[in-house]
């Protein structure tokens, strides 16, 4: 019943707006969405997805430079007769590529792409996070209206039945008017207990998206100012700013760098090597003790790999050609989705004028019936077909309205503008690049930027 009470107290009126009956501290759908982008789990996990993603450029900066490696060892080695000796060796060793096949160069290129559309799956997820955010307040505001609908339209029914029984009990009235009421009213009941468990799912939903438990809902707008103004308007800036198609792109340019990895290493690389060692025998003499240095630089010159370096080349172009058929597909979807939210948008505009002039009309053909009922005219029947008209003309409007906010930010997120910087949200906006400046020229070092 908790649900209940908190779906009673923020019902919303339904006279033609989403405006609901609440204090000033009201949450609004800009606060909601500010809470989402901050602590929705999915977003977050994007974010953390980004950030190890980050790290593979300084992985590829690597192969630019040198390594090195220490060894040692120590041992005892008995000889018959002569004692035991103790020998001792340390060594260093510094190997310095100097030329690869051009793979590093390429490493490089793919790592820094693969970041670049690391950045626009994030920004897909935002606007999915953002959007899911936005139907779940619509959702529960909807719940919440439909909610007092039912208990406005038992209300009434209940107020019917009495009033039937009083005309039955003076003898104006029949049985089959007492009959009838109660019977429209039995639905209403259950009608009213279907909304309650809307309303509860509605509530889980939200919590689930934005965070935290709602507790009282202000007001909610379509989106003005950001939508294109015509149809061409926004296909033309969804194909140069969706996300989506902007990570398949970045994405075609991975494989390909890829495919020039794998075919560099069919190339000659060269590397430098330089070596000092010092060694001990454990003996007494002359060349008991010894130094030395080196520096060697080797090419080396692949002839054969038993086809596994062939076989990874074509499997690479294999997967460079996915990459540009999901371009393409993503071009595709996104066209869809505009102009599918583009009708939605349109539809839902039209039905909120249509279900106002419907409840305008409802309204008063129900309270006409009512006069007429009072001298005769008109039937119980007909009072309760009015009145049931009546809700679900009320109810068309809310689904309405709730279609019209819900379409408009759907036609936002496949135009690519619903961010968190373009709807202004009083949030802290996440800074992607703040971790990439941090870790691309790192040399060292196991924590990570925040201490971890």
């Amino acid at each position: 019943m908790r649900f209940l009470r908190f779906g009673l107290a923020a019902a919303v009126a339904v006279a033609g707006s989403f405006s609901v009956l609440t204090p000033a501290s009201a949450e609004t759908l800009a606060e909601a969405l500010a809470s989402a982008y901050a602590n929705n789990p999915s977003l977050n996990a994007q974010r953390a997805a980004l950030r190890a993603t980050d790290e593979g450029v300084p992985q590829a900066l690597s192969g630019y430079r040198p390594t090195i490696s220490g060894a040692a060892s120590a041992g005892i080695n008995n000889v018959s007769g002569s004692g035991s000796a103790y020998p001792t060796s340390v060594s260093i060793s510094v190997v310095q590529p100097i030329f690869t096949g051009f793979q590093t160069k390429n490493s490089v290129r793919a790592a820094e792409t693969a970041v670049l559309a690391g950045r626009e799956s994030l920004r897909a997820t935002e606007q999915s996070t953002l959007l899911s955010a936005v139907t779940a307040f619509m959702d529960l505001v909807q719940a919440q209206a439909n909610l007092n609908l039912q208990r406005q339209n038992v209300d009434f029914l209940r107020q019917q039945l009495n009033a039937a029984n009083d005309r039955l009990n003076v003898g104006e009235g029949t049985r089959t008017d007492v009959a009838q009421t109660n019977a429209r009213l039995a639905v209403g009941r259950s009608q009213y207990e279907a909304a309650v468990a809307t309303l509860n799912t509605a509530v889980a939903v939200y919590e689930q998206v934005v965070g935290h438990r709602p507790q009282r809902l202000g007001s909610a707008k379509p989106v003005g100012t950001l939508l294109p103004n015509s149809l061409d308007a926004a296909l033309a800036a969804a194909m140069g700013t969706n996300p989506s198609i902007l990570a398949a792109a970045y994405n075609i340019d991975v494989a390909t760098y890829n495919v020039n990895v794998l075919e560099g290493s069919l190339l000659p690389s060269a590397s430098v090597t330089g070596t000092l060692s010092h060694s001990d025998t454990g003996t007494s003499g002359p060349t008991a003790v010894t130094d030395s240095a080196s520096l060697v630089a080797r090419l080396s010159v692949p002839i054969y790999s038993a086809g596994l370096t062939d076989a990874k080349v074509r499997q690479a172009k294999e997967v460079l050609g996915q990459r540009r058929l999901e371009h393409d597909a993503a071009m595709a979807q996104i066209r869809q989705a505009v102009i599918s939210a583009w009708g939605t948008l349109a539809a839902a505009r039209a039905q909120v004028e249509a279900a106002q002039a419907g409840i305008s009309a409802q309204t008063l053909a129900l309270n006409g019936v009512i006069e007429q009922q009072k001298v005769g005219q008109s039937t119980t029947l007909d009072v309760l077909n009015a009145q049931q008209d009546l809700l679900t003309a009320r109810l068309s409007s809310v689904t309405a309205q709730h279609d019209r906010v819900v379409a408009s930010y759907s036609l936002l997120s496949a135009v690519g503008r619903l961010t968190a910087e373009k709807l202004s949200l009083k949030v802290q906006i996440y800074d992607e690049i703040d971790h990439y400046r941090q870790v691309r020229d790192k040399w060292h070092g196991l924590r990570t930027p925040d201490g971890r």
